[in-house]
């Protein structure tokens, strides 16, 4: 049986590959299944120190598979928030490649990664309305990133949207030419292998954790963070490689 999900890693990133065009990449059983196996794959390797999520086709994500969902005659995406959870507090960093369009579920995919680049020529929805039913589980990563008044407009409406208005209201963090695609996302995935893996893990926590603390303790917490990662390791060992006028040990390849 053919894989509808692949994985491959060169010089420390690991892409995960989306690989069902005929039903446009939609969330089936097996799909989610063969998914959730090759993230757990990525987070596991040693030496993948950056993860790429990307798919084949001329679509990204369509959402939930309608055919599974009908047949079942009850939801089939179950497995979606171990799904989003592993992408949102993988301590790798997530590179969301977006081939192409995205719907509704395949949202929540591209919302739980911590980047998410997508060629100008695609286009966007929160379709679930119109279906009569709601953006549920996504709702969760998706309003994590966007803009109060955009999501409303866009929960509410299920009007479609370019990838400039996406990238405008926090859904994408970068829209691109199409011709350009693989290079910024190799541009990024370049730049992020040059952190230290647990500097880049640590500092993905603190982006989620901090903002929900008070000011104060803020301060406090972080102060005792900085004293930890300055006395640290890794970051003796990086602060060495400045000086010495060297690549550190992690970024070697």
């Amino acid at each position: 049986m053919t894989s509808l999900v692949h994985q491959d890693l060169t010089d420390g990133v690991a892409t995960v590959t989306l690989d069902s065009p005929h039903n446009r990449n939609a969330l089936s059983v097996r799909l989610l299944a063969e998914l959730e196996d090759r993230l757990r794959w990525a987070l596991a390797q040693a030496d993948a120190r950056v993860i790429v999520l990307t798919a084949t086709g001329a679509v990204f994500c369509s959402g939930a598979d309608l055919k599974e969902q009908r047949a079942a005659g009850a939801p089939v995406t179950e497995s979606l928030p171990e799904i989003f959870t592993m992408l949102w507090e993988s301590p790798k960093p997530v590179v969301c490649r977006l081939n192409g369009t995205a719907r509704a579920g395949g949202l929540g995919l591209v919302a739980s990664c911590d980047f998410a680049i997508a060629p100008l020529t695609a286009s966007f929805a929160f379709t679930e309305v119109r279906l009569g039913v709601v953006p549920a589980m996504i709702s969760v990563p998706v309003l994590r990133r966007l803009d109060p008044r955009a999501a409303a407009e866009y929960f509410l409406t299920g009007e479609v949207f370019d990838a400039a208005r996406a990238s405008e209201i926090g859904l994408l963090s970068r829209a691109v030419p199409e011709d350009e695609l693989d290079a910024t996302v190799a541009r990024y995935t370049e730049m992020l292998i040059k952190g230290g893996p647990e500097a880049l893990a640590i500092t993905k926590r603190l982006l989620r954790e901090v903002p929900r603390l008070s000011f104060e303790e803020g301060l406090r917490q972080m102060t005792e963070l900085s004293e930890q990662r300055f006395t640290s390791e890794e970051g003796q060992e990086g602060i060495a490689a400045f000086w010495e006028k060297r690549p550190p040990k992690w970024a070697s390849r």
